[in-house]
């Protein structure tokens, strides 16, 4: 069974994949919404959906440090109820508190990305955590 990780922000949504067996979680790409005009990217995603045989979606939420949720906690939420709608596929949540740190964080140790390339790439890489830590804690 396939699971797609997702990093939903008011901008961009960072997609990952899971492997066929649910192991490991693989950045896929980046798509462009637009919350105010309410476009969601959902036919890129229906694509992706298709393309990979996803069974199941997970949504990143990014709680406070102190475990309270904020306003990008329901921007999520309401996200997440949206894929259900229009995919009729399950929804799970994976808090993803300081997965974006550790995002940049791996792209400026590990890789030495310039701060203008990190930002094309962080939001993917963020939904690759949010997706692995998820398969972690299940399997």
């Amino acid at each position: 069974m396939r699971i797609m990780g997702l990093d939903v922000g008011s901008k961009t949504v960072g997609v990952a994949v899971s492997d066929p067996l649910g192991f490991t979680a693989q950045g896929v790409e980046i798509i462009k919404i637009d919350e105010v005009k309410e476009k969601f990217g959902f036919q890129r995603l229906s694509e992706l959906v298709e393309k990979y045989q996803v069974e199941k979606f997970v949504v990143g939420l990014p709680k406070n440090m102190n475990n309270s949720s904020g306003p990008r906690v329901e921007a999520s939420q309401a996200y997440a109820e949206k894929l259900k709608e229009y995919f009729d596929i399950p929804v799970d949540y994976q808090d993803e508190r300081l997965t974006t740190v550790q995002a940049e964080r791996m792209l400026v140790e590990q890789a030495d990305i310039s701060r203008g390339k990190r930002k094309k790439v962080i939001d993917k890489l963020a939904a690759q955590l949010i997706l692995q830590n998820y398969l972690d804690r299940m399997f």
